[in-house]
């Protein structure tokens, strides 16, 4: 087969071929390390047990440090911290940095322009709804939909407006 075996290894039996599902978790912890937003997209840690003590383990290893990435317990880490927040996302062992990171930096340019730059942890806990938002607009079932910003922040408004006529509607009705 023409295909096959020019590379050392053949097509379909690589545990690296590439795939689109790159991101295994996005996580914002506080500055104690304790959860403030985690989405889990495999069933790498099943339980939130399990997740709990990988997202201590993570801090544990990242919060006094100034890199931006870590390999840790066969993952690959990207973070970014901000005043009291703690921002994460994961992916496998072989998945590219800058693509992890693109995700990164598109979720806190987002909430950095959604929360008028204001990134900390009270602001943060008063938008949830458009964190949630947010997230499902860069990332969906690990696969990375966007990674422009100002895609996502004008995404998240039209869903926001779109739920507040919603709720009007339902108001008027009653």
């Amino acid at each position: 087969c023409y295909y096959c075996n020019h590379s050392g290894f053949e097509s379909g039996h690589s545990s690296q071929e590439p795939s689109l599902y790159t991101v295994k978790a996005v996580l914002i912890l506080d500055n104690d390390g304790d959860r403030l937003y985690a989405k889990y997209y495999d069933d790498t840690y099943p339980t939130v047990k399990e997740q709990k003590a990988f997202e201590k383990n993570i801090f544990n290893k990242t919060h006094r440090t100034d890199s931006e990435i870590a390999l840790l317990e066969g993952l690959t880490v990207v973070y970014k911290s901000n005043i009291d927040l703690f921002f994460y996302v994961i992916g496998s062992s072989h998945e590219n940095e800058l693509m992890l990171m693109a995700v990164l930096n598109c979720l806190f340019d987002s909430l950095s322009q959604m929360l008028r730059k204001n990134v900390e942890r009270r602001a943060l806990l008063e938008n949830m709804e458009g964190l949630f938002l947010a997230v499902d607009e860069i990332v969906d079932g690990g696969v990375i939909l966007e990674s422009d910003p100002q895609q996502v922040v004008h995404r998240v408004a039209l869903r926001v407006l779109q739920s507040a006529k919603e709720q009007i509607k339902w108001s008027l009705l009653r």
